[in-house]
């Protein structure tokens, strides 16, 4: 009996790039035919506000076996990717972007590798053409995950990894508020990794906004790590030995009868200073009670309208 690789593709405001993607999936299909393997195909498309659908209907036309789910609305990539594994029946499994700058060329060496055993295996970028912004968030983004979550996290991060079956109940179980790549790294499989060149995006404009970024920054930070909990809980120790070593001064230059005027500038700044610290401490514990309050009250991760 045939294997089978199995394809997610969330789709938002990519009606451009479809057409080309499609066209270079159905040539790795050819080769993954050749060398005794099935492909299927889940597209799911995020509430897009373009074409994509229409598009992706036409796609379902011409290769009937394609898997189709529309969305209500926008939920995000991670869990239109989510929401697709719902579909999955392969032996092995990937998400792929529809933007086209991970070459889905990659696609067949990846099988390579899970056919010679590897259960997951991992595009790493080691370059990209993207904007300076986007460059510089990556950097901060990733040097803050090696420094606060994962240490061995590869460095130029990765969307493309192909996984085994038996990592998709730890994947589409998992909690809403969870970055899938770092889950799947997280899991301790190790990874055979694939280096790459990230190409510029050909189609259409990038949805990637920084509030999406920002989004993503504080489930992983939040997500994978004590660390902000921690942080905060040493800083308010520092602060406590401060304001008692500064507490014992005040009294023995009180005995002393060596306090001068305090300066209300000083006082002031000291104020101001502690309780915007507080209010910083009090953000982050409501970014960890909020995810809490999120995953238990059993609202939907997405809500699909349609499966074709």
């Amino acid at each position: 009996m045939n294997k089978k690789l199995s394809i997610v593709v969330p789709v938002y405001f990519n009606a451009d790039s479809l057409p080309p993607l499609f066209e270079k999936l159905l040539g790795i299909e050819q080769q993954l035919v050749a060398a005794g393997m099935a492909l299927e195909l889940i597209f799911v498309d995020d509430g897009s506000g373009d074409m994509s659908l229409d598009e992706l209907l036409h796609i379902k036309k011409v290769r009937p076996d394609t898997k189709v789910v529309k969305l209500t609305r926008n939920f995000g990539a991670v869990h239109a990717s989510k929401c697709g594994f719902q579909f999955v029946t392969g032996d092995c499994f990937m998400i792929l972007a529809a933007d086209l700058q991970d070459p889905p060329e990659l696609i067949l060496e990846m099988v390579g590798k899970w056919r010679a055993g590897s259960k997951f295996t991992i595009c790493e970028r080691i370059s990209r053409e993207d904007p300076f912004v986007s460059k510089l968030y990556s950097a901060v983004f990733y040097w803050l995950l090696h420094k606060l979550v994962i240490s061995d996290y590869p460095g130029g991060g990765y969307d493309m990894a192909l996984m085994d079956k038996s990592l998709l109940p730890h994947i589409a179980n998992s909690s809403k508020n969870l970055y899938t790549p770092l889950l799947a790294y997280w899991l301790g499989f190790k990874p055979e990794i694939i280096r790459y060149h990230r190409a510029k995006r050909e189609h259409g404009k990038s949805r990637w906004t920084f509030k999406k970024k920002f989004t993503a920054f504080l489930d992983v930070m939040l997500g994978f790590s004590v660390t902000p909990i921690r942080l905060i809980s040493a800083f308010g120790v520092v602060i406590a030995i401060l304001s008692f070593a500064y507490g014992v001064s005040v009294v023995v230059n009180a005995i002393l009868g060596n306090i001068p005027v305090a300066g209300f500038a000083s006082l002031a700044a000291l104020i101001t200073f502690l309780l915007g610290l507080i209010i910083v401490m009090l953000g982050i514990i409501g970014e960890y009670l909020w995810r809490v309050f999120d995953e238990v009250n059993k609202r939907p991760e997405v809500v699909i309208d349609e499966v074709y």
